[in-house]
């Protein structure tokens, strides 16, 4: 599903050049499961911006699908991300003002799906994330647990290929951590790949394969199944 060869970034300042990314070359097959590791700066969340499109590299090879996408334009891009990947992230990023249920089907709404096809798929997945429950209440009527089950749900609601989550227990309990990287699993075992950036070992060794990461390079493999 994805191949970087020589990838590289750089931050420029008027001071200040930062290598983000070094020649970074990896892999990932069709329904993996692979967790990013590495100390603070090293790269984890530039490479997941790039894997995410959300921000393109300044040199190598990035193949998606068989697709170069390295140097797409914005617009091929987000036409890219929206059909194909979903995100997760540790501050949950759901909308305050939209219900659960409306935070869910914001995806479905980018995408053209039609209502009556909306509510079926996010009630379909609602109910497997085990959070149907609490459709109509707000975000901040949640749980830590439940917001992130509401975000893993909103990533999923399109059926992408991808999911990318950055730190997705970061901000949770032991408990909570252990029911969304179980959930992560599950929608592993069903056939979706899954990228992700953590701190925890813990969370790391749900994977298939943890890839530890150094100053934008990638320096060890571990392959856990």
């Amino acid at each position: 599903m994805i191949k970087i060869t020589g990838l590289e970034k750089l931050y420029r300042t008027e001071e200040v050049e930062t290598v983000a990314l070094n020649k970074l070359s990896m892999e990932v097959k069709d329904g993996e499961f692979v967790a990013v590791m590495g100390p603070s700066g090293c790269g984890k969340s530039t490479l997941l911006n790039i894997l995410g499109m959300l921000d393109d590299p300044d040199g190598g090879s990035f193949l998606f699908n068989n697709i170069e996408v390295a140097h797409f334009n914005e617009r091929k891009r987000a036409d890219l991300r929206k059909h194909n990947i979903g995100f997760v992230f540790q501050s949950f990023n759901l909308i305050d003002e939209l219900t659960v249920f409306e935070n869910v089907e914001l995806p479905l709404i980018y995408t053209g799906v039609k209502a009556a096809e909306r509510k079926a798929r996010v009630e379909e997945v609602l109910t497997k994330v085990q959070i149907m429950h609490r459709r109509s209440h707000f975000p901040q009527q949640l749980s830590g647990g439940q917001q992130q089950r509401v975000a893993v749900a909103r990533a999923v609601v399109n059926k992408p290929k991808l999911i990318l989550a950055d730190e997705p227990t970061g901000n949770l309990d032991s408990s909570n951590g252990s029911e969304v990287m179980q959930l992560l699993t599950e929608l592993n075992e069903a056939g979706t790949t899954i990228v992700m950036v953590t701190h925890s070992e813990h969370d790391a060794r749900f994977s298939h394969r943890i890839i530890r990461m150094l100053d934008g390079q990638t320096v060890t493999e571990n392959i856990l199944i």
